[in-house]
This record gives C-alpha cells, structure tokens and sequence, in this order.
C-alpha cells in the first residue's frame, strides 16, 4: 500500500492506495514543517492514521505500507541529504509508525509537475493564492523561474490580483461603481490594509482572500478585466515564456488557475501555448503517477 500526502498550510489531503484497489482520500490539519511543534506534527499524522483504518481493515499492519510520499512547499533536500532537514520531525514520526516503508519527501511544485506531465518531458505551473513554475524532464525538475513570492512575483496568483487591486483601491484608481461597491463589502481603512499586509500572520492569503470577489466582477466591469487578464499576462510574459513553450505543453495545478482556466486559455492564444491539463488539486494525477511506481 502506498500512502500519497499533499500537504499546506491551512489543509492536508492524504490518499492511501492498494495497486488495483480503490482510492481512499482523508483530510486532516495542514502540517507546516516550519513552525509546528513535534507533538502538534504527531498528534495530525496519527488523526490521519486513525481515519484510514477506520475505512480500511488491517491498515497499519506490519508490511502493509509500502511507501509514504509527501509533497509540500519547499520541501527540497539539499545535495547528500536524504531528508530536508524541515522534516526530521515527521520523518521520525512516519518511521515510528511505517517501520517498513520508503519514504520521500518533495516538494509540491515536482507533485505538480508529476501530477500534470507523468513520466513526460513538459511544463507544469501553480497557479493558487501564488504561483510557481517549472520544466521538468519526466523525472526531475531541470528549470525553475523562481516565484519570488507575493512582494517580488507570484504573477498569475490570486494573491497579486489582490495585491494589485489593492494598490489602485488605496490609490483612488479603481473606477466606480466597484470602488464602492468594494468599500461597502470589506473594512478596508488604510490603517487595516496595512496592518493585515506589513505586519499581519498570513499577507498572502490576506490579499488572496479578494480575488474571488474581483473575479465575480470580470464581465461586468472593463477594469477587472484588464487586471485579470494582466495578471496571467504578466505569468506568461515574466514566467512561462523562459521555457520551451513551443516545444512542450503547459500543466496547470491550483484551485484559482482552474477556476478562471477558461480566461487563461484565451489570455494564453497569443502565444501558441497549448495546455495538457489544468486541474484544481494535484492528487488524482499523483495517485495515477505512483499507481506506476
């Protein structure tokens, strides 16, 4: 049996899988490798554990593991290392408790990249609250235009379309009647925009956190149109582009790529891309990945 975690921040999906059996999904607790304790870290895998042998007999018996595979952001180890040293903790957690198991640790843009290409040579990008990129050669990742993050990049994410709404809403350059209608939906004073941006826990989903409500405005309003469209534009033009777009296809993981997929087809015709898959969350493409292995 192998076991398949997509973990974030706020959730983590795990997927336990027999070859030739059927998927079984649980949620639990994001695990953030970072900043959580080693009990808080225990105490989420072990929910994780109780909820697959509550749907699966025998779970957890000595043998019936074979493998864990777990994907998170900037899980990357270092050249010598078999663990990333961010994960030492869950490390001993999963041996404790999968004595008999390979375990790799990844990060979630090579799942995404496994998740949309397979074993095939092409380009994957997220496109979530931010955004990441990358060429990869069927096996490892070979190109990465580096993110940069919300401040300094994530173009094509959620995050900077409210980051750049955001910007022109506190500058007096979002036209009415969305100026208006934005002021009456959120409690967006000057002092609280910059409180939740410069010195709050979570900038990113903060600014995230609006673009749904912008998005909802696209056909109505030329000026979100022209945001939205920019954003994937500036993805294109700043990210994408630095790969072989002509040569191979672009995959697309992340709940807010999904949800606007159809205007980033039509941002994206310009300049030929063709894309394989554009999918809201990496693990059917991953199960399928290691139903391989």
């Amino acid at each position: 049996m192998t076991i398949i975690v997509e973990s974030g921040a706020t959730k983590s999906d795990w997927c336990a899988v027999e070859r030739n059996g059927e998927p079984v999904y649980v949620r639990t607790e994001g695990i953030n490798l970072s900043t959580m304790p080693a009990k808080a870290v225990r105490e989420i895998v072990e929910a994780a554990v109780s909820a697959f042998e509550i749907q699966i007999p025998g779970f957890g018996a000595a043998g019936t593991v074979d493998a864990v595979h777990f994907y998170a952001a900037g899980l990357i180890a270092r050249e010598g290392e078999r663990v990333p040293e961010s994960a030492l903790v869950l490390d001993g957690v999963f041996r404790a408790l999968f004595p008999d198991a390979v375990l790799e640790y990844a990060s979630d843009l090579l799942g995404a990249a496994r998740a949309v290409c397979g074993r095939k040579h092409g380009i994957a990008a997220i496109l979530g609250t931010g955004s990441n990129s990358c060429f990869y050669d069927g096996e490892k990742i070979v190109q990465n235009v580096r993110s940069a993050g919300f401040i300094l990049g994530d173009e094509g994410g959620g995050a900077r379309l409210g980051k750049l709404f955001m910007s022109d809403f506190l500058k007096g350059l979002v036209p009415e009647p969305v100026a208006s209608e934005f002021a009456g939906d959120f409690p967006v004073d000057y002092l609280t925009v910059v409180k939740n941006v410069y010195r709050g826990d979570a900038p990113s989903k903060y600014l995230g956190s609006f673009a749904p409500w912008i998005v909802e405005r696209y056909d109505s309003s030329k000026y979100v149109r022209g945001l939205v469209d920019g954003n994937f534009r500036d993805f294109i033009e700043r990210a994408l582009k630095q790969y072989p777009i002509d040569a191979h296809p672009v995959g697309v993981v992340g709940g807010f790529g999904y949800a606007l997929r159809e205007i980033l087809r039509r941002v994206a015709e310009p300049y030929d891309i063709k894309f394989s898959k554009i999918i809201a969350a990496p693990m059917e493409g991953l199960v399928e990945y290691h139903a391989n292995d």
